[in-house]
């Protein structure tokens, strides 16, 4: 089964005493302990990155390793990616995750891992790459259309509570014909597919949201919250 939970915001570098995503993450690998294991490409394999992954997966039931473009830690790419259970991307810079990953052919493995049913999984930037397109902050203060792998049909945008010109420029882009119409996550939501269908979205806070969105319209989509509904 091919999976991919795209994160808007939210886990272990956002939320680290929050668990309910992460936990959720490692829930949908059929394996009892997955081997899962971290990409921060993106923030350009920041130590301190890495460290926050260790400090949270390590306390689970779990096999976390990372995988640094800086410092591969093996000759053949290909085969320690498809020895994974669990694929996790980090935030930062999406268009140098995708200049490197397309350098290191780690895109054509990552899509063979998906193929396979190696679970991925990604924040903001470990989000938006797995769709046609992005709304990123990559050139910049300013917000931009990006290009992305195309995994996922339409565009994202993460954080689309958590930063306040998140909304309005997403929907300009859209009203602009720059952007293809497609899903937009709050900060604590994850979506999840299943092959190339949103299976459900799921939320680590209990008032946010995920939506569907195209010029002149934004759909709020039903979000279930992890935690416990009676603590709310």
């Amino acid at each position: 089964m091919k999976q991919i939970i795209a994160l808007g915001g939210g886990g272990f570098s956002m939320e680290p005493d929050n668990p309910l995503l992460d936990l959720y993450i490692l829930e949908q690998s059929p394996k009892e302990t997955p081997k899962i294991c971290f990409i921060p490409t993106a923030s350009g394999d920041a130590d301190s990155y890495i460290a926050r992954f260790y400090d949270f997966f390590e306390q689970q039931n779990c096999e976390p390793t990372h995988l640094s473009l800086f410092k591969p830690p093996a000759q053949d790419l290909e085969e320690f990616v498809l020895s994974q259970d669990i694929l996790y991307v980090g935030g930062g810079n999406t268009k140098n995750l995708l200049v490197l990953w397309k350098e290191w052919g780690l895109d054509r493995i990552i899509e063979k891992a998906w193929n396979q049913g190696i679970v991925l999984a990604g924040i903001s930037a470990g989000s938006i790459c797995w769709f046609e397109q992005g709304v990123t902050d990559s050139y910049g203060d300013e917000l931009h259309p990006l290009d992305c792998l195309g995994f996922l049909s339409g565009s994202n945008c993460p954080h689309y509570d958590g930063e306040s010109h998140r909304r309005p420029t997403f929907q300009r882009l859209l009203k602009q014909g720059q952007i293809k119409p497609g899903l937009a996550a709050d900060d604590g939501v994850a979506l999840h597919f299943i092959g190339q269908d949103l299976h459900s979205a799921v939320s680590s806070r209990p008032y946010a949201k995920a939506y569907r969105v195209g010029e002149g319209y934004e759909h709020e989509l039903e979000t279930r919250f992890l935690g416990n509904p009676n603590a709310v």
